[in-house]
């Protein structure tokens, strides 16, 4: 993978990882959903900033991914992508303040090296 793919993966998966965060934020000031308030709070995501924001935020992201996908093999980038995890599980641990659990820690450590092998040139 090259300097410029690399960038446009980061670019893919950061903006991605940004629109998941938006996404929860605005899950949390949402609430709950239940059997009572599921349409209201489906009406709601239209007047929630942080839920437009994340969904942008997927859009331009998806964007980017096309992008790379006109330049790297779909069986790279596809497995590439997960790298998202990894900065999605350290935002909830330092913004949202969620425990990680050493298994998880092990889980990431096998997600980076399955990573590291996919892209890997012989």
């Amino acid at each position: 993978m090259s300097p410029q793919e690399f960038s446009l993966l980061m670019m893919s998966v950061l903006i991605s990882v940004a629109g998941q965060f938006f996404l929860k934020m605005g899950a949390i000031k949402l609430g709950k959903v239940d059997t009572g308030n599921a349409v209201n709070h489906i009406l709601s995501i239209v007047t929630t900033p942080e839920l437009l924001l994340g969904l942008s935020c997927y859009g331009i992201g998806a964007v980017a991914y096309i992008l790379l996908l006109t330049r790297v093999n779909l069986s790279v980038a596809a497995p590439a992508v997960s790298v998202g995890y990894i900065f999605s599980v350290l935002l909830g641990y330092f913004i949202l303040k969620e425990p990680i659990s050493l298994t998880r820690v092990f889980g990431l450590g096998l997600i980076v090296t399955g990573v590291i092998l996919v892209v890997w040139k012989k």
